[in-house]
């Protein structure tokens, strides 16, 4: 495996490139770090050969959330909604430099991400038709008016499967929103799975907080 690592518009990229043609591509956008503790994780339990685009340095409140929220708690920072500013920078630049890097062409490209990135992996699926899958581990799904979102629009493309994972203790919290994550979530699991979508629905033990390199393995194993 080649590790190569760039910069985009202030974005720090690791792209993991398999040594075989035509692996798949899994895009992971990372809360923290360069996506090596993710990869190990992976690595430990599956030997196929996949190509890891890791993107850092975002702006996590902001480049992973569709539209306004605003503070959680007190002292907390509100979410600004430039997903799609965020989306079109992935797709047009961080995507096109990566693919000249890797050898042949990928049999799939899927995207995946952990608590707000999952929230965007599947946000991203209704703005562009360029991942075939989606996985969304411990996903923001609480985020204010994103399951209507989900009801009430399409996908780009019908996905060939999906990944959503949530801790079991991830809504045991007394602020109303986040509180709403596991019903938010299986409504939407629910609703994919009626619409036709291959879709892996998996409940982990723990909070939000609990086994996020291990959790985000599970998903891109999954849809890989």
């Amino acid at each position: 495996m080649n590790i190569v690592k760039f910069g985009v518009d202030g974005k720090e990229v690791t792209l993991y490139a398999a040594e075989e043609k035509d692996c798949p591509l899994v895009v992971l956008n990372n809360f923290a770090g360069d996506g090596s503790s993710v990869l190990e994780a992976v690595k430990d339990q599956d030997e196929r050969e996949f190509n890891l685009l890791c993107v850092g340095n975002l702006e996590w409140d902001h480049d992973m959330t569709p539209w306004y929220c605003p503070p959680l708690m007190p002292n907390d920072t509100p979410c600004t909604g430039g997903a799609d500013e965020y989306l079109n920078l992935l797709v047009k630049d961080i995507l096109p430099k990566a693919l000249e890097i890797i050898s042949g062409t990928p049999s799939r490209i899927c995207i995946a991400g952990y608590s707000l990135a999952g929230l965007f992996a599947l946000y991203a699926m209704y703005h562009t038709d360029v991942f075939d899958r989606a996985a969304s581990m411990s996903g923001s799904l609480w985020f204010p008016d994103f399951r209507d979102y989900v009801l009430e629009h399409s996908m780009k493309r019908h996905p060939d499967k999906l990944y959503i994972s949530l801790g079991d203790k991830e809504a045991k919290t007394r602020n109303k929103l986040l509180k709403t994550v596991r019903n938010n979530t299986e409504d939407i699991v629910r609703y994919y799975k009626e619409q036709g979508i291959d879709v892996t629905w998996e409940l982990n033990p723990g909070n939000h907080f609990r086994d996020a390199a291990v959790r985000s393995a599970k998903g891109i194993m999954d849809i890989l």
